[in-house]
């Protein structure tokens, strides 16, 4: 029989880091990315804890990744350490072992719970390079669209879907748009929501659009705003930082 491998102990800290994907890192995918930041952790000297088994494996949660070519400010995941730490200073330290482009923004403690249900919605910055007024037009008849059908290939094949139904907001200022987007199964993207101007106008975006997700979080209907979702959930906002 054959025997069984040592129990590994449960993190006694779980820290959520925000990173960035900029410039020419846009094009790096979930795999490339999550190779990078595993090397980041051995380079930095992360006490990382480790999952049971015979092949133990870092105690990382990924959440919603951005699409291969999109830049963003807001990426999240979780990490679990075998020992406690200050925040910051794991910042400073996978923000150097990391790759230029691919940058750790920020590190916070978990306050507990998943990570995936503070990230109910993203805004978008959407750069086309469109002409403006044929782009606000096509925004105001997509947004009196009740239901804009798109097509997409999918790794179940091609798949059919409401692109409408998951715009919050959908803004035109000059060439670029300004989008939040619920996170909806299946998941919209911000270049099915151009596919979507794109069948309700005569709407064309020369080039491939830049697209820039600028924040994460959960959203607030009425406001339209994004929770932060490294934010301790018992700090008071309305306290005085001076005491």
């Amino acid at each position: 029989m054959r025997e069984q491998p040592p129990q590994q102990a449960p993190p006694v800290q779980r820290l959520r880091i925000r990173y960035a994907k900029r410039g020419r890192l846009r094009f790096t995918s979930h795999r490339d990315f999550a190779r990078a930041f595993e090397r980041a952790l051995v380079r930095a000297a992360i006490p990382m804890a480790y999952s049971s088994g015979f092949n133990p494996h870092p105690r990382i949660s990924y959440a919603g990744a951005s699409p291969t070519g999109a830049a963003s400010e807001a990426e999240y995941l979780e990490i679990g350490l075998s020992t406690r730490t200050v925040p910051d200073d794991v910042r400073r330290d996978l923000d150097a072992a990391m790759p230029d482009g691919l940058d750790v923004v920020a590190v916070a403690e978990s306050a507990g719970g998943a990570l995936a249900d503070l990230l109910t919605a993203s805004r978008w910055r959407i750069d086309t390079g469109a002409e403006p007024t044929a782009l606000a037009e096509a925004v105001r008849v997509f947004l009196a669209t009740n239901a804009v059908l798109v097509e997409r290939m999918t790794k179940k094949g091609v798949r059919e879907f409401d692109c409408r139904a998951a715009v919050h907001t959908l803004d035109a200022g000059g060439a670029s748009l300004d989008l939040v987007l619920r996170h909806t199964v299946p998941a919209v993207r911000p270049d099915d929501v151009l596919t979507g101007l794109g069948h309700v106008s005569a709407l064309e975006v020369p080039g491939a659009p830049l697209l820039t997700r600028t924040d994460q979080g959960v959203l607030d209907p009425e406001s339209g705003e994004l929770a932060d979702p490294l934010a301790d959930p018992l700090a008071d906002p309305l306290a005085d930082p001076l005491g």
